[in-house]
């Protein structure tokens, strides 16, 4: 298994992560009937989007077997909503959960750092639905909370912290 910057050829395999992820994770925190509407073939096309467009401010990055198999993806670059004003922003990081607990995350996070370092980046954030167990491995990392917004999922109301990272350096890189 390697981590490697996604390409094109990669579209499928995230969008299959990104939806059953979605369903292991948020199961018991987003109605049921929303997460079974789920769809790899509906993520397909937006993922090849975003692949062929990615601007030079993100990165996208996969864990990939030596068949090209994604098992985990990572995507961030620019804070996007502007309204925080703390430079960069992880947008989305998903495992699948035969891989979760064995130090992907961390050695994502690393490639992270480094890619916002080398940018000039000085502070990160990153959206996460209440609920979601991904906020405890945030805190572990060295994230505090920042604030909360309310967000509809599936017609349902969620709430949703914006956790930072200060300084880049506070991203812890080991346990």
């Amino acid at each position: 298994m390697q981590i490697r910057i996604a390409n094109e050829h990669d579209a499928e395999g995230i969008a299959s992560v990104h939806v059953n992820s979605w369903k292991t994770t948020y199961r018991g925190i987003v109605d049921d009937d929303f997460l079974q509407k789920l769809s790899v073939a509906d993520r397909v096309e937006g993922w090849r989007r975003k692949l062929a467009n990615m601007p030079e401010d993100e990165q996208l990055l996969v864990i990939s077997d030596e068949h090209g198999k994604v098992y985990g993806f990572m995507s961030y670059g620019t804070e996007r909503e502007q309204k925080i004003s703390h430079e960069g922003e992880l947008y989305a990081i998903y495992l699948l959960e035969e891989i979760q607990g064995q130090g992907w995350g961390k050695r994502l996070f690393a490639r992270l750092k480094e890619f916002l370092q080398t940018r000039g980046y000085r502070s990160l954030s990153v959206w996460v639905l209440v609920g979601n167990k991904a906020e405890q491995f945030y805190r572990h990392m060295g994230a505090q909370e920042l604030k909360q917004k309310e967000i509809v999922i599936g017609g349902k109301r969620h709430a949703e912290l914006a956790l930072l990272w200060s300084s880049l350096d506070q991203i812890r890189s080991s346990s």
